[in-house]
């Protein structure tokens, strides 16, 4: 029975193809979201961008007990709205309307149908959402989701409205079984729907339970739970480093699960930040945000030195090209060089920014550091008075990708 989270194999490094997928999927969420949230803005207006003040993203292995142990979950952390099930969502009249018009219900639907559901008002103190994010654009639309709310907290802080915009509080939560449990689940799930309906039908007496086409085959069940496997489950593990992320063993009794889901959301509890003090620390940057822009922003400085420093920029790129570089080609193995210098153009601060985005643009990265020494200069033989004068060092660590050299056996 696996106590901890099970280790993902190791692979090889993503080639070319692999990046251009992510950078698809990427592309797609941004599309999916945006488009999702001008149409939700467009229909409630700023002033009905009410969302729930804490969420539980509840995902799990086909079998786990996601709708057995939902209610225990929202008793522990006080939730009294009915959860929020995608699969029910995808019944609504909206979703019927795109399924009889043989439209395909996708991640850009789903997520516009979760997004005006969270919107309900018994929703406003917090919600159990089952079963999203389930792929990785929904996994990356759930990260934008987020970050549009820290945002809109950030931009209303100190107005009347800032109370609309809570700090968005989001858990999630994931069960996990092995794959041979979680086929004997689902089998036996089956089993007894059959039962059921069988002696609802014989009867007359009761309503007969839907049974999944996945309890009743050994193969499906097992499909079903690879799929879970190899895209949501990974997919989900990307969340980790953004959000509280609660991995629960769900095998043994339901008394057994609810004392670890119990332990692991009290652990988290203690680590949640008081309003207030998020509100103070939120004006710095996430440090992954910073680098949404960066290239954007390193282009237009290089463009700016070249417009309005030409000369000063080109003879930085020459002290670069005719001095760094031959001490930099030097160190190609190990990746790190290590330059003085005692030049005193370095001394203007432009120049030292225009050489770390230089750098920066070739894919260097450049660590300046300025020591400044008290040298004599003069020796009094009469007095023995020493005259000293101020020497700067300028110091630059540049690291970069080293050559390794594979050596025979």
């Amino acid at each position: 029975m696996p106590s901890e989270e099970p280790a993902k194999a190791t692979r090889a490094p993503k080639n070319a193809a692999e990046s251009d997928a992510v950078d698809l999927e990427v592309k797609d969420a941004n599309l999916i979201f945006n488009a999702a949230w001008q149409e939700l803005e467009q229909e409630v207006g700023i002033e009905g961008l009410r969302f729930p003040n804490e969420v539980i993203w509840l995902n799990g292995a086909p079998g786990a007990g996601k709708g057995t142990q939902t209610r225990f979950i929202q008793g522990y952390r006080g939730l009294t709205a009915e959860p929020i099930v995608i699969s029910s969502l995808l019944q609504s009249p909206a979703a019927r309307k795109l399924i009889d018009a043989g439209l395909m219900v996708g991640d850009r639907e789903v997520t516009g149908l979760l997004l005006r559901a969270l919107l309900r008002p018994e929703n406003q103190t917090g919600v159990v959402v089952d079963g999203y994010p389930r792929t990785k654009v929904q996994v990356i639309c759930l990260k934008l989701l987020h970050e549009k709310l820290n945002a809109l907290r950030q931009k209303y802080i100190g107005t009347p409205m800032a109370h609309q915009f809570r700090k968005p509080m989001f858990h999630i939560v994931v069960l996990f079984v092995d794959e041979a449990e979680s086929v004997r689940r689902q089998i036996l799930r089956g089993e007894r729907a059959r039962a059921h309906n069988a002696s609802v039908e014989a009867s007359g007496v009761g309503q007969p339970e839907e049974t999944r086409a996945t309890d009743l085959s050994e193969e499906a069940a097992r499909n079903r739970y690879r799929t879970f496997k190899e895209v949501t489950y990974e997919s989900l593990k990307s969340l980790r480093e953004v959000f509280y992320y609660h991995y629960v063993n769900a095998h043994g009794t339901i008394d057994e699960v609810q004392r670890r889901i119990q332990d692991e959301l009290r652990y988290q509890s203690s680590l949640e930040l008081d309003q207030s003090t998020f509100d103070r620390i939120s004006r710095i940057p996430v440090a992954r945000t910073l680098s949404i822009h960066a290239r954007q922003d390193l282009v237009k400085r290089l463009d700016t030195y070249n417009e309005e420093h030409p000369d000063l920029f080109e003879q930085c790129v020459a002290l670069i090209d005719e001095k760094f570089m031959p001490i930099i080609r030097k160190h190609t193995m190990s990746g790190k060089a290590y330059i003085n210098s005692e030049s005193a153009f370095l001394s203007n601060s432009l120049v030292l920014g225009m050489i770390i985005d230089i750098f920066a643009d070739r894919g260097y990265d450049t660590v300046i550091d300025i020591r400044r020494y008290d040298v004599p200069s003069r020796f009094d033989l009469e007095t023995g008075e020493i005259t000293t004068r101020e020497k700067t060092v300028w110091r630059f660590i540049v690291t970069f990708p080293g050559s390794r050299i594979r050596r025979g056996q």
